[in-house]
């Protein structure tokens, strides 16, 4: 008659020294890293610093571009040196195998993926790394890896050159860099990861080197897309380019022009020819109203007559005409969408179908009574996100890059396989204010971005059947392969939970074998990120 009262005691019992365990277990953990901030503060230099929850700089050392992306960390270690990044790594190494102290990198802080460039426990920002340094004999310019682009640009306009980087505002050189580095010069020069001269790296074992190809082709090779798993980069040393004014800007317009924006993609896509122009087209739904962003370029103070007629012949808001190239970037105001939850997330992609582009339409305006997934999805489930976004980033040369400047990719992204096929990735971007919602949108941008991939895969093989037809000498065998992308994602815009062999793909293994190599002790492993 006892057994029943007995089993419940006993279990309640349990649970309680369960609890109880885990409660002086966090309380011990926090200790261990509090104990590990005053290690770091007490041992680095007067160039650097160490900030506590409270203090302003904490505060701005933390946050993010998107909300959803900052932790409270214990402290915030602001080093103004590489040496002292190299103390605090040593002293994370010192105790490693008695608490395992997590602890974050941030450079300019535009991640979107929780805990990649944030922490609980010890939060480096990079921020005090803010030097340009231009070096006109070798034409190169040595950025630290606490900047965003738009300051890279500034700071390089008095010289007139600009290196390969971010599009838009805001945007960190680190993340972006390490990760591949998409830019509006990508059809001319490649990636910023394919201009990169040399990196100053703090390794896991507290060792500052330089790292280039000749000195050490293998972790050069780990760096260009490895992202933070071989050490922490404190300075990149890119290549420069002469930049005088450029054309473009942005225009928006609205869903009732829609018909004649799809065919002046259309046809920018299949008949431009010039690698100085380039086009980025955000179809979004914004507090609930449907709009278009189209952001223009081209690389010179006026385009070829004709080029962008059709665009801006649409009726339209227009911000485009010649200006500096910063003022271009600038030109898109994202920073409208800063301090809000949000996440990026992507598909490979090669060519833009027709039947493809008015699939991401559809998905973007579908009506609330459809069933089918699509954009409209956060509204029907009652989500009700801020801002979603399909945005078409289309590059025409990139097949052709390597041959063209005569360098090839050599580097963790993308393979070789795939950078042979021109393959670049479509960007989804949510944003919303509610923390609730968060696994909800995360859950629906990944079946947006499956729906998007099915019918990417029906628009390709329709157009492939239609080459098939309309070239008796051209057969499917040999059409297909330029037409459906290969599987790797692109890093920057893959969103938590992406398995790391879709980003790297047979380049994983050389990629492990490497971190095993660099870092025995799994340093980079109490980082968040991409991890081999």
């Amino acid at each position: 008659m006892l057994l029943g009262p007995l089993v419940t005691t006993a279990l309640l019992t349990s649970v309680v020294s369960g609890c109880t365990s885990l409660i002086e277990s966090t309380r011990a953990n926090k200790l261990l890293t509090l104990s590990t901030c005053k290690k770091i503060e007490a041992y680095v230099s007067l160039a650097s610093e160490i900030f506590y929850d409270g203090h302003p700089s904490y505060h701005r050392g933390i946050d993010h571009w998107a909300s959803s992306s900052s932790q409270r960390a214990m402290c915030v270690f602001e080093p103004g040196l590489a040496e002292d990044v190299a103390i605090a790594v040593c002293t994370l190494l010192q105790i490693l195998g008695e608490t395992r102290t997590p602890f974050a990198v941030k450079g300019g802080g535009h991640a979107t993926n929780p805990g990649f460039s944030s922490t609980l426990g010890v939060h480096i920002s990079m921020t005090r790394f803010s030097d340009v340094a231009y070096n006109s004999s070798a034409q190169t310019a040595t950025i630290g890896a606490g900047m965003v682009w738009d300051d890279v640009y500034a700071a390089l306009a008095q010289h007139g050159v600009v290196v390969v980087g971010g599009r838009v505002s805001g945007v960190g050189v680190a993340g972006s860099t390490l990760g591949g580095g998409y830019s509006w010069l990508t059809e001319q020069y490649g990636l910023a990861i394919d201009n990169v001269e040399e990196y100053e790296l703090v390794m896991p074992n507290g060792t500052v080197i330089a790292v280039s190809e000749l000195s050490s082709p293998e972790l050069f090779f780990g760096l260009k897309g490895g992202f933070n798993n071989f050490g922490i980069v404190t300075k990149f040393t890119l290549r420069t380019f002469p930049q005088s004014l450029v054309w473009g800007g942005l225009i928006i317009m609205d869903d009732t022009v829609f018909d004649r924006l799809v065919e002046a993609i259309q046809d920018f896509l299949e008949n431009n020819v010039d690698p100085k122009a380039a086009i980025i087209v955000n179809y979004n739904i914004l507090l609930g109203s449907k709009v278009a962003f189209v952001i223009l370029f081209y690389d010179g103070p006026e385009p070829p007559k004709g080029l962008f007629d059709d665009f801006m012949g649409i009726e339209a808001f227009q911000d485009v005409g010649t200006r500096s190239y910063l003022s271009l970037v600038q030109s898109p105001r994202i920073s409208l969408f800063s301090g809000r939850r949000g996440t990026f997330h992507t598909i490979p992609i090669i060519k833009y179908p027709r039947g493809f582009q008015e699939s991401i339409i559809n998905e973007t305006w579908a009506s609330p009574s459809r069933t089918a997934t699509s954009l409209h999805y956060g509204t029907q489930c009652g989500l009700e996100p801020y801002f979603m976004s399909i945005a078409l980033e289309p590059f025409l040369f990139l097949d052709k890059l390597d041959s063209a400047t005569g360098s090839i990719s050599r580097g963790a992204f993308s393979p070789p396989s795939a950078r042979r096929t021109g393959v670049h990735p479509l960007l989804l971007y949510a944003a919303w204010e509610d923390p609730t919602m968060d696994e909800q949108m995360y859950d629906a941008v990944r079946t947006i971005m499956e729906t998007l991939k099915e019918k990417l895969a029906v628009a390709t093989a329709d157009e492939v059947n239609t080459l098939i037809v309309q070239d008796s000498g051209e057969d499917e065998a040999t059409s297909m392969p330029t037409l459906i992308p290969p599987p790797e994602l692109y890093g920057n815009y893959a969103m938590v939970g992406t398995p790391v062999e879709d980003i790297y793909g047979d380049n994983l293994p050389r990629l492990r074998k490497l971190r095993e190599e660099v870092d025995p002790k799994n340093v980079m492993r109490l980082t968040g990120g991409w991890k081999f």
